[in-house]
């Protein structure tokens, strides 16, 4: 029943609305890293506070997702696609209208809970209407919309931040989203089977508090410091908290979040490795623009130029290496990509005030090029070694480590940037107590890029060796064991 039912889909339409309202979901998640130096002049807030713009985010994002799992089930493929659509829409509009920072921070929490939805909801339909030999390809194509719209979200942003007002990037938003909605109303066709589960309150709440109050106390870190009660605290009663969720979901009969897929091992493997590249990824785009702005003084839109080539290959490379994995599976693929990535982070360890722009540039081509071999065939290899029964629990657990680790990269990279700032401040300073304060803030800013690209360098370097020694080679003997599980489970099909 399951393959004639896909047959009916008209596979190109359906993935092209779903591309299409992934690729605005995901633009938003960077459209403002690049504005983040501006909106700290227009609103009068520090660097620590304005990164909530993209913490925070990411943060409803996190929360939302393993609740994903269940609203999947409840509600159709176009419910939920439309009112994640709507969510986007309502927030981008409030964003636009802002007149303070918090509304502004407001705006963004209810976009996130769009864009939230939207990212688990296209995994599952690739999962849903495509075979296993196919999914690396599928894969590749969605993958054009995750990793091409992140990257140039800088760029464009750059460009209108510098010649217009930074509320343009939401007007800019508000019709593009409302033309998804339209074509999704018009096209859009469910498929998947409701059901009628019930919704665990407490794990809600749950996951809600302690994946919360750990990314605040990650990202409270940078401006309060480790060592501060409230970062304790929250770090502290967020993993106890986590901890309770994880304990409920595992004696749950019908958990929110389904933890079973760790025991499958390429699943756990490939989150682990998700995890480390997911945190690079997010850092770097956010790191990158702030020596570009504050320690070498280039505009906006310069910092979001360097940034467009480097998007342009990697939204090319993803629909290749979606087809070279379903050819030679991950492992090789990983390995290639990995030994591009630690170089490109070396790269950038001993950044100075006359690192040429032509330099940063090549160096994020290559990191962008074995970032687009890792990216999507992760996500497919830890996804087709479940049976099909567990594709939207790994869908939802995938994404919320993903999610996570992007906001608590993005947070733990911002802290080393801030303390090591400081603490160059300190001893520049005793070196010459007559320096001016710009030079002095412009050479600590340099100085602390510089360090947390060591910490990065540190993380590519953890994620080659789990590669190396954990991921299995062979994809063909998976192939054939998951379809012979699949055989049993849909005997009918």
């Amino acid at each position: 029943m399951h393959e004639e039912h896909t047959e009916k889909i008209n596979k190109g339409i359906l993935l092209t609305i779903l591309i299409l309202g992934c690729f605005l979901s995901t633009l938003n998640q960077t459209l403002l890293n690049v504005a983040l130096s501006n909106l700290m002049d227009v609103f009068e807030v520090t660097a620590a506070t304005v990164q909530w713009i993209s913490t925070g985010f990411m943060l409803v994002n996190g929360i939302l997702i393993p609740v994903t799992a269940y609203l999947m089930r409840r509600f159709t493929t176009r419910q939920l696609f439309i009112s994640a659509m709507a969510f986007l829409l309502a927030g981008s509009a409030i964003c636009a209208a802002a007149p303070s920072f918090m509304v502004l921070l407001l705006g963004r929490m209810i976009q996130a809970a769009g864009a939230g939805i939207v990212m688990p909801l296209m995994m599952s339909v690739v999962l849903a209407i495509f075979p296993v030999e196919k999914r690396g390809s599928a894969m590749g194509l969605l993958g054009l919309a995750m990793i091409f719209a992140p990257a140039i979200g800088p760029t464009l942003s750059g460009f209108i931040v510098e010649y217009h007002s930074w509320r343009w990037l939401f007007i800019g938003l508000i019709p593009l989203v409302a033309i998804v909605i339209g074509l999704a109303f018009k096209y859009l066709v469910n498929v998947s089977e409701t059901a009628k589960p019930k919704l665990d309150v407490w794990s809600v709440l749950l996951s809600t508090a302690g994946f919360g109050l750990i990314l605040y106390g990650f990202s409270s870190a940078g401006s309060k410091g480790w060592d501060d009660a409230v970062v304790i605290l929250c770090l502290g009663f967020g993993i106890v908290v986590t901890a309770l969720f994880c304990v409920r979901q595992i004696k749950s009969a019908d958990p929110l979040l389904n933890l079973s897929v760790f025991r499958n091992k390429i699943f756990t493997v490939t989150s682990l490795i998700n995890v480390l590249v997911t945190m690079m990824m997010y850092a770097d785009m956010i790191l990158l623009p702030i020596y570009l702005q504050t320690g070498r003084g280039f505009t906006a839109f310069d910092a979001g130029l360097l940034l467009l080539p480097g998007a342009l290959v990697n939204a090319f490379m993803s629909p290749v290496t979606g087809k070279m994995y379903d050819r030679f599976g991950a492992k090789p693929l990983f390995l290639i990509g990995l030994l591009l990535i630690i170089p490109a982070m070396w790269a950038v360890t001993d950044l100075t005030e006359t690192t040429t722009y032509t330099y940063l540039m090549i160096r994020t081509i290559a990191l962008r090029i074995g970032l687009s071999f890792i990216t999507m065939p992760l996500n497919t290899a830890g996804l087709n070694a479940l049976p099909r029964e567990l594709g939207t629990h790994g869908t939802a657990v995938n994404n919320t480590v993903r999610q996570i680790a992007g906001a608590i990269g993005t947070a733990v990279v911002i802290t080393i940037y801030t303390v090591q700032a400081k603490g160059h401040a300190v001893t520049l300073l005793q070196n010459d107590p007559a320096a001016p304060a710009e030079r002095l803030r412009t050479l600590t800013s340099i100085l602390g890029a510089g360090d947390a690209y060591y910490f990065m360098m540190i993380l590519a370097a953890v994620a080659f060796v789990i590669t190396f020694f954990f991921m299995p080679m062979k994809k063909k003997a998976r192939k054939e064991g998951l379809s012979a599980a699949a055989g049993k489970e849909h005997p009918q099909a």
